[in-house]
């Protein structure tokens, strides 16, 4: 019988799914990224060029986003007859081009165009990007391509089939084949998920709980939100899973409230799958209950941690609590609770559905499936990508971010969020996954991946995320409250120029403590990103110490902005007019200079010199005096 519901919906909304295939459709980018740069007005543009050009028979259509993001707004047309064609960079000027010309016309606009490709029976895929040769899409498969806002575009393409597959199977089938295929918490700590939700099931008690941790509070990755605004109900799925597996009939989805798209799609999913008799009483006409909330939390790094998570949940601080009991024996309302992330949840669907061999088949043995990245920081390709868990960092940073933008020399990568560590060039080669990133000293974390060039400072980078960390701690733990902000003080002192050389050795016994006596992950990771830059690249720390010099020229206590008297162009005022603390003059001879007093080092200066004069140079105090001394000795 419960298969023979979900048929019945299946029916429907193939039916609502194909009819799109008759239509020309135009399918725009409005996640946060596209919205960012302007995909709404891309979109009333599109629409009112549509109106513009008498055209009726075309569908409007919002998408989420598709991974790259560096080409927002992204416009996919779906003509019949031609080839779909992704648009990239479409400002309002090109969206009425390409009604006009492709719409109305046949002018298929390549000089627009990203990628193109047949669509198969279902939806387009766009394997000839470049990048496409690396990645393997499993949860952002359908990302970019369906409606979020209608639940059939989910159903057309599979979705659900899985839980009503589950339903005519035992709790203990399903368990086990989340076992089998060795599915790790995607959150950050890679544990098993298969033994997390065993220890909930074999806990007998009349109330359980199952929980998505969106919270997401890692400054550098957007792949849960990008995941929840593109396909939502992916991750429904899974949670519905979780809670048929473990026997819970309540379950809440942990949602900061910085992600208002994202809680605004998640929520309507919601209504849409309870409409269709997928959520609610009697799923699918079966004896499994399950009524989904939104939780919206406040924004806390810490509340990425699960305990600290359910304290927020009941109304207390964002603490963590001493373990065990463990969630999953003694969690919210101190009742067994499983806790998993986004990425985590959004696997599990496809696992139930074709098997765990096949998801064993991609990656490694120890680290099955795949893992995504939110790429940031100086590349030129930003966005998500999903890669097999056996790819490499340099496969990622130059094959799917296509290098290094402004062809500046790559430095390091900092993985894993501000607790991850930073890896060099020489380990470019690693593979990806839980356990080879923790053996050089980083860590998978949630995703997050800052690519830094030749002008980052280890140090600086090193004190910026230490600095996220400290303020972001709870203040339970003595070890993390006090002796994060110790290692601060250092850092902030050496970048200064005021170091000595034991302070570098004194970083190291400090982060060992912390790490040893704090209570949760925070803690005993925010030393990573001082530990892998004094391993890595000691010699800056060194320079920084030493020679009182910040070899890349971040640090502004250590670096002077000085403007070349035979190059500087006097009719030029350029620097002068840029400078937002007016402190660059012309002296008697209509030289620029430039009062060091004043200066706030905000490269306003640097960067209006026209390039044909290059007069503004930027250097070490120590280089400055040497500079001068050659200038008056010419």
């Amino acid at each position: 019988m419960n298969n023979e519901t979900f048929q019945k919906i299946k029916q429907e909304a193939l039916a609502d799914w194909q009819a799109l295939k008759e239509k020309t459709v135009i399918m725009v980018g409005t996640a946060t990224c596209g919205r960012a740069v302007g995909a709404v007005e891309v979109m009333r543009a599109i629409d009112q060029e549509l109106a513009n050009q008498g055209v009726k028979d075309a569908v409007l259509m919002e998408v989420g986003c598709m991974g790259h993001c560096y080409a927002e707004p992204l416009v996919i047309i779906q003509k019949p007859g031609y080839p779909a064609i992704c648009y990239g960079y479409v400002d309002e000027g090109t969206a009425s081009v390409l009604v006009k010309e492709f719409i109305v016309g046949d002018d298929l606009c390549i000089e627009f165009a990203l990628a193109a490709t047949e669509p198969n029976d279902m939806f387009p895929t766009f394997e000839d990007f470049p990048r496409g040769m690396v990645e393997q899409k499993i949860v952002m498969e359908n990302c970019g391509i369906i409606d979020p806002h209608n639940i059939n575009h989910y159903i057309a393409n599979g979705g659900y089939e899985a839980l009503a597959n589950a339903i005519e199977m035992t709790p203990e089938q399903v368990l086990q084949e989340i076992k089998n295929s060795g599915l790790r918490g995607r959150g950050g700590a890679g544990f098993p998920t298969g033994i997390k939700w065993e220890t909930c099931q074999n806990i007998e008690d009349d109330v359980k709980y199952v929980i998505c941790n969106a919270d997401e509070g890692d400054p550098g990755a957007f792949m849960d939100r990008a995941l929840l605004e593109s396909n939502p109900h992916q991750m429904l799925e899974g949670l519905a899973l979780a809670a048929f597996t473990v026997g819970a009939s309540h379950g809440y989805i942990y949602i900061r409230a910085e992600y208002p798209l994202a809680v605004e799609r998640v929520r309507m999913a919601i209504e849409q799958a309870k409409d269709k008799g997928l959520l609610g009483n009697s799923v699918l006409g079966s004896n499994f209950n399950l009524e989904l909330e939104i939780f919206q939390g406040s924004g806390a790094f810490v509340c990425g941690e699960e305990t600290a998570l359910i304290n927020s949940m009941q109304g207390y601080p964002g603490i963590p609590r001493h373990r065990p009991p463990f969630p999953a024996q003694a969690g919210l309302w101190n009742k067994p609770t499983v806790i998993n992330n986004v990425k985590t949840l959004s696997y599990v669907s496809h696992i139930i559905k074709k098997g765990a061999d096949w998801f064993k088949s991609i990656g490694t043995p120890e680290n099955p499936g795949t893992a995504i990245f939110a790429l940031a920081g100086k590349i030129i390709n930003t966005g998500l990508t999903e890669v097999p868990m056996s790819t490499t960092l340099k496969q990622i940073v130059y094959d799917v971010g296509s290098g290094i933008e402004k062809s500046k020399k790559f430095k390091a990568v900092q993985i894993g969020g501000p607790s991850g560590g930073c890896i060099p060039e020489s380990l470019l080669d690693t593979s990806i996954d839980f356990d080879s990133l923790s053996k050089i000293g980083a860590m998978m974390g949630s995703g997050g991946m800052v690519i830094l060039d030749e002008d980052d400072c280890m140090v600086e980078i090193a004190r910026f995320f230490l600095d996220f960390t400290q303020k972001e701690s709870c203040g339970k733990c003595t070890f993390c409250r006090i002796g994060t902000k110790q290692m601060l003080d250092i850092l902030e002192r050496i970048t200064k120029g005021e170091g000595v050389l034991e302070d570098i050795d004194y970083l190291g016994e400090l982060a060992q403590n912390i790490k040893n006596g704090s209570l949760c992950n925070l803690g005993k990771t925010a030393p990573n990103p001082v530990l892998s830059t004094i391993r890595h690249f000691r010699d800056e720390y060194e320079a920084h110490v030493i020679e009182k010099r910040c070899p890349a020229l971040m640090c502004k206590e250590l670096t002077t902005f000085y403007i070349l008297p035979e190059k500087c162009e006097r009719s030029c005022d350029a620097c002068i007019g840029s400078c937002p603390v007016e402190c660059i003059y012309s002296n008697e001879d209509r030289i620029k200079v430039i009062d060091q007093e004043k200066c706030v080092k905000c490269n306003s200066c640097l960067d209006a010199c026209p390039p044909q004069y290059d007069a503004v140079i930027k250097l070490s105090p120590v280089d400055m005096l040497k500079v001068k001394e050659n200038v008056i000795d010419e």
